[in-house]
């Protein structure tokens, strides 16, 4: 492919809007200043087109995610560090007591929220339009992104690039464009100013990372290509023509064929994983440094929703827990309302699944208000409206499942600024003293005090 010599795209250009690392990364910024997520009211391409017949609807959205895409003629011209630059430049200029980094989850950021320090991600998601391609031919992705891929390396060699093909996540999307997820090797320098230039005496990094594994296939240096994602809930085993429950999600999307996948590959960090340098190059710019690793994601969320009802109950509050999935996250208004918040990583039954059985183990709220993000496709993998239900069952006095996002279940993915207004409602007595503020100390005193038990590697 030919990449023609253009100029370096915007990185609001570069970055893919639908991504859940740019959500968090906006939902941050607005915590940091005290504010909520009204005004994130970009409908998910998977949610857009809903007058449109269901037959050629998904054609339709698959011509719209090539239109927010990366355009292929600039891929060469993809600048790590300037999105870098940009994602610092969506916070204050003011010093902050900590900062917290890493793999995109939900939970970390309402931890940052709450110690009132930036989050800033370890890389980000890029797509790019795909000629001819189709949700099934993950060869042929797989070909496709390795140009591509290599384009995006040899122009910025501080990099990593995770292609992730699953049609589970992104349905017909993935016919049209190729999803990569971009890593940095080390800390670009605008993280390294931000540290140096931001963080107060004394202040604490936080680094989260995800150490999900998955088979991985190396294709080049710097290149790594993933079929499927263990976000979906799913395992690589699910992932073929055996699974009737597999089958029957790809003849939703008018697929009938699947390459037997490469389940012998090496397993290696998965997608959200970020990259071991990372890590290691913020240890040398930042001190002290803490580090938190978790190989399930309802851990991480387990751990903030108890520290938050913790914190909470000692000024009165810590009585109503929001439960959240994906990229319907406030921040913001979960502080404001004094809510106890559990965010679940995606509409997955196993998702679901873990919110139940911490719901079931621990002492019962009085309200559990439960938003549940539209995952864009029916597919068996996805938890049913009855199961939201059932979460939501677990309050003592008030289960409240959104009627917004039930009535867009699972076809129509909101926007995150509905998490507002469907947290509008929601208030305790704990937000009278102001919003909850925890320092770093409180915080690496309950991870050690509570994090091993709950799977979480704490150092």
């Amino acid at each position: 492919m030919d990449f023609r010599d253009v100029g370096s795209p915007a990185a609001t250009r570069v970055v893919c809007p639908d991504s859940l690392g740019l959500t968090l990364l906006a939902a941050a910024a607005r915590a940091v200043r005290g504010r909520d997520c009204r005004g994130l009211d970009r409908v998910p391409t998977l949610g857009q087109r809903r007058s449109v017949d269901d037959g050629p609807r998904p054609e339709t959205l698959g011509y719209d995610a090539t239109g927010v895409a990366l355009p292929v003629a600039q891929v060469a011209r993809l600048d790590a560090d300037a999105v870098a630059s940009w994602m610092v430049e969506h916070y204050p200029a003011d010093t902050c007591p900590a900062v917290v980094l890493g793999s995109a989850h939900g939970a970390a950021v309402h931890l940052a929220a709450a110690l009132g320090a930036p989050w800033l991600p370890s890389g980000f998601t890029v797509t790019v339009p795909w000629p001819g391609g189709s949700p099934g031919d993950w060869e042929g992705a797989m070909d496709w992104g390795g140009v591509v891929a290599d384009a995006i390396v040899a122009a910025n060699p501080e990099v990593t690039v995770r292609q992730v093909h699953d049609p589970l996540l992104r349905g017909p999307l993935c016919g049209t464009t190729i999803s990569l997820q971009v890593r940095w090797r080390a800390l670009p320098p605008a993280y390294r100013s931000f540290l140096a230039s931001r963080l107060g005496p004394g202040g604490t990094a936080l680094m989260v990372r995800d150490i999900r594994t998955w088979p991985t296939l190396d294709l080049a240096p710097g290149h790594s290509f993933q079929l499927g994602s263990p976000v979906s809930g799913w395992s690589p085993d699910d992932y073929t023509m055996e699974n009737p429950l597999f089958r029957r999600a790809l003849a939703g999307l008018d697929e009938g064929s699947w390459s037997t996948p490469y389940l012998d590959a090496p397993r290696r960090c998965a997608d959200q994983g970020g990259e071991v340098g990372f890590e290691h190059d913020l240890r040398r710019h930042a001190a002290p440094v803490h580090r938190v690793l978790y190989a399930r994601s309802p851990a991480l969320s387990i751990f903030v929703a108890e520290l938050y009802r913790r914190s909470l109950a000692e000024r009165g509050g810590g009585g109503d827990c929001a439960v959240t999935s994906g990229t319907l996250v406030d921040p913001g208004r979960v502080l404001a309302a004094g809510l106890v918040p559990y965010w679940c990583e995606s509409a997955s039954r196993q998702a679901a699944d873990a919110a139940e059985w911490w719901l079931a183990g621990t002492a019962a709220f009085e309200g559990v208000t439960v938003v549940p993000q539209p995952p864009g496709l029916r597919c068996e993998a996805h938890a049913g409206a009855r199961q939201w239900r059932s979460v939501a069952a677990f309050a003592g006095e008030r289960p409240v499942v959104d009627p917004v996002a039930l009535g867009r279940y699972p076809l129509f993915p909101l926007p995150t600024s509905h998490a507002t207004s469907a947290l509008a409602g929601e208030t305790t007595g704990a937000d009278v003293a102001g919003p909850l503020r925890l320092t770093a100390g409180e915080v690496l005193a309950a991870l050690r005090d509570t994090g091993p038990a709950l799977g979480l590697l704490v150092s």
